[in-house]
């Protein structure tokens, strides 16, 4: 009860300081000092009292981003009440600015309460946002320098944090996008929408004169403040909703970025040269990111041919050739199962490490024996595979030849080894029995003695 009062203590301060505006009376401290600064307090009080944030940095690093504003607030607020050093208004805007890096960090793991998001999304959205940054301070910033003087030492931070903002929130959707939308998401992209459209509204007021000190145009900044802290008491997405941004925004991102580029090489000075940070940062990010997923790509290549490798003989395994008989149906061919014979009293007489030799051996004795484009697996312990396309007839041919790879002993060590094999042959009609019967074949030749036999 006393939580669910505080997270609406917050919202009826904020509408109190809303309707304060309305009054014939000039700001005075009581609003624009007290209550107002009082409103970010419960916003991170509401943070801290939050029960649903299972990610560990995401709750200190959106109280952290919000204290930062409160500290650039209240030097902000005192200074229009009080005679302050003019550095106070350097410390203010620089921990107003600080709010950035903490909330681009904090936010998108807000977003999802189960899943961490990969390297590769936080860099693919890190890269669509300084992309969007790009794009807004060339063509939406870029009009608004000869106000300034076409100085970026007075223009820096009042274009510096619309330019944030167009950086937070493309981080944010695009982390929505991989993660799913759930009821903290949407709160999420509000409140940071609300930021965003405040900073904006205070740059085109501030540029045209008519901002003031205590406006309603303030409110905006504690509107998305409450919004982000009121999302950590709602569910993220906890289902695993995994999907990637999609490569052409990042493209484009890439593509805009070198563009700006080749054009302030070409043309310069028409450009403002602080967008040369973000988009030489998205190349760089781009370069980083390409260079992790060739890593990951070459990684995952080599742990699939493991996967459908054997490790002792590197040959394919069972898992390869069963693939392989899935879509081997209405080919001609036929399937050459193969079991030692005599190879068990190897292992207990010399040891495993030679039967592993003779194990190796053996699959290069069958390897030189089979025709070009047949399929020699080892299917695990003394059983090995064939899978050969072309006409039956030839299928006891190779069988035959197989068995006579084994006819002379294994020098190993010093040691003759002599072994035989059982062969199992099976017709590919086009059923889905093609193993099984390869399989009774090879039994029975086993148990028969017949070397070879074909079902």
């Amino acid at each position: 009860m006393a939580i669910r009062i505080l997270r609406i203590v917050g919202p009826s301060l904020l509408l109190v300081h809303f309707l304060s505006h309305f009054s014939p009376l000039n700001p005075s401290k009581l609003s624009e000092l007290y209550l107002y600064n009082a409103i970010p307090c419960f916003a991170i009080i509401v943070v801290l009292s939050a029960q649903r944030i299972s990610d560990p940095l995401s709750k200190p690093l959106l109280i952290t981003a919000i204290s930062l504003w409160l500290f650039g607030s209240i030097l902000a607020s005192t200074a229009s009440f009080y005679s302050l050093p003019e550095v106070s208004s350097l410390i203010s805007n620089t921990a107003y600015l600080l709010f950035y890096p903490c909330a681009v960090i904090a936010l998108p793991r807000l977003i999802n309460s189960s899943r961490k998001s990969t390297v590769l999304e936080i860099f693919d959205a890190s890269i669509v946002g300084l992309g969007l940054g790009v794009l807004g301070t060339t063509f939406a910033l870029k009009p608004v320098l000869p106000h300034f003087g076409g100085k970026l030492s007075d223009a820096l931070f009042a274009l510096t944090f619309p330019v944030c903002d167009l950086i937070l929130i493309s981080m944010t959707i695009a982390t929505i996008a991989s993660h799913g939308w759930s009821q903290r998401s949407i709160i999420i992209c509000l409140g940071v929408l609300t930021f965003t459209f405040t900073d904006f509204l205070f740059l085109w007021q501030h540029l045209n004169g008519i901002y003031s000190f205590g406006s309603i145009v303030d409110d905006g900044w504690l509107l998305g403040l409450l919004l982000l802290a009121e999302s950590t008491w709602h569910p993220g997405k906890d289902e695993e909703f995994v999907a990637s941004v999609n490569p052409i925004y990042i493209a484009l991102s890439v593509f805009l970025s070198a563009t700006l580029l080749a054009l302030i090489a070409i043309k310069p000075g028409y450009f403002p040269t602080f967008i040369l940070f973000p988009a030489v940062s998205t190349l760089m990010l781009a370069f980083i990111r390409m260079t992790i997923a060739l890593k990951q790509a070459r990684n995952i290549g080599h742990e699939r041919i493991l996967a459908r490798t054997d490790e002792l003989t590197g040959l394919p395994n069972r898992r390869r050739l069963i693939s392989e008989i899935e879509s081997f149906v209405g080919k001609d061919g036929s399937l050459l199962l193969l079991d030692l014979d005599g190879f068990k009293p190897v292992n207990d007489l010399h040891g495993h490490a030679t039967g592993d030799k003779v194990l190796q051996q053996v699959s290069m004795r069958f390897a030189r024996a089979l025709p070009s484009g047949a399929l020699l697996a080892r299917l695990g312990g003394d059983e090995f595979g064939v899978l050969i396309e072309g006409a039956y007839e030839h299928s006891m041919d190779i069988a035959l030849a197989l068995r006579a790879t084994l006819s002379y002993p294994f020098d190993i060590d010093n040691q003759h080894i002599t072994i035989d094999v059982s062969i199992g042959v099976a017709e590919n009609t086009g059923a889905p029995d093609l193993l099984r019967r390869a399989d009774d074949a090879m039994y029975r030749a086993k148990r028969e003695g017949l070397g070879v036999c074909r079902l």
